[in-house]
């Protein structure tokens, strides 16, 4: 149970929109030269920039200057998707409660034979006992599996934007928000049917090989400031999953609209920073805005 908690927590630290762009791990470009893009939308007294972030990190990608850094400093308020709570445990209770099945079916018993024999292959070469695993809901292992090639390719979440972001805004005594809750991220993998759940999990295990490569490409584009190649190569993972883009990305993407359009009609300066995944490409954040009349441009670009 113990390797259970530590699981949970570090499943927590990845959020959805990670998920849908993360892949494996590269060695990071020279930090000097990392200069993430960064878009505004702002009014006649407000104005609220957006920043993409990456979950999780190498030590030493020094991303955290230039406009980035200008716009944080100027801003009154960080945004960020979900704001953790400071008790680990809270975080394991929040996804036991979903996570576990409650139907009584055993995970594998829910996959075909010969994806029952690739999970739990996958499992066991990234240090997770599947038998573990059994009483828990598809998503459950998708997650882990999303997690721990990361980690031990040397992928940390502690040194993540968003705990950068959060550590540096409760120094500077900025007020700190969010767009959702732990409770509602992890309802968007909970809520899928059965069907996507398992797809969701297949989809993650085939794609376990191409993982370094492509996460290391990936955060690349981010570091160099690309968002339309980053878009482009996420793009085609989706096209597998197309259900799972929707309730994942698209739909919280609208809904992230609608906020930052209502909190234009509010003075002041906000730094919201999402995953990158959503500040990319068709149906992006950028995209729901323009829909709603709000214009973004790009910073220092």
């Amino acid at each position: 149970m113990k390797m259970i908690s530590v699981l949970l927590r570090a499943l927590l630290r990845v959020t959805p929109a990670a998920l849908l762009m993360m892949g494996g791990g590269a060695e990071a470009r020279d930090a000097s030269a990392a200069s993430p893009a960064l878009w505004q939308a702002k009014d006649a007294d407000t104005t609220i920039y957006l920043f993409g972030t990456v979950h999780v990190m190498k030590p030493g990608i020094d991303w955290f200057n230039g406009p980035v850094k200008q716009a944080f400093d100027a801003s009154d308020e960080l945004v960020l998707e979900i704001v953790e709570p400071d008790d680990p445990a809270a975080l394991g209770t929040t996804m036991m409660r979903q996570a576990v099945a409650q139907d009584g079916v055993k995970l594998s018993d829910r996959l075909s034979p010969e994806a029952r024999g690739k999970y739990q292959a996958a499992m066991q070469a990234n240090g997770l006992p599947w038998q573990t695993f059994e009483m828990f809901n598809p998503w459950m292992s998708g997650m882990a599996l999303s997690v721990a090639p990361l980690e031990k390719l040397g992928y940390r979440s502690d040194i993540g934007a968003e705990k950068t972001l959060r550590a540096a805004a409760t120094g500077a005594g900025k007020k700190v928000d969010a767009l959702e809750t732990i409770e509602q991220q992890v309802g968007f993998f909970a809520g899928l049917p059965m069907a996507q759940q398992v797809q969701f999990l297949n989809a993650t295990v085939d794609g376990l090989p191409d993982m370094e490569k492509e996460f290391g490409s990936l955060l690349r584009y981010w570091q160099a400031g690309q968002p339309d190649k980053l878009a482009k190569m996420m793009n085609e993972s989706l096209e597998t999953t197309p259900e799972l883009a929707q309730v994942l990305l698209i739909g919280r993407n609208a809904s992230w609209a609608q906020w930052i359009k209502a909190r234009l009609g509010k003075p002041g300066t906000v730094f919201v920073a999402v995953g990158a995944g959503h500040l990319a490409g068709k149906d992006s954040v950028q995209d729901q805005l323009k829909a709603l009349g709000v214009t973004t441009t790009r910073v220092g670009k």
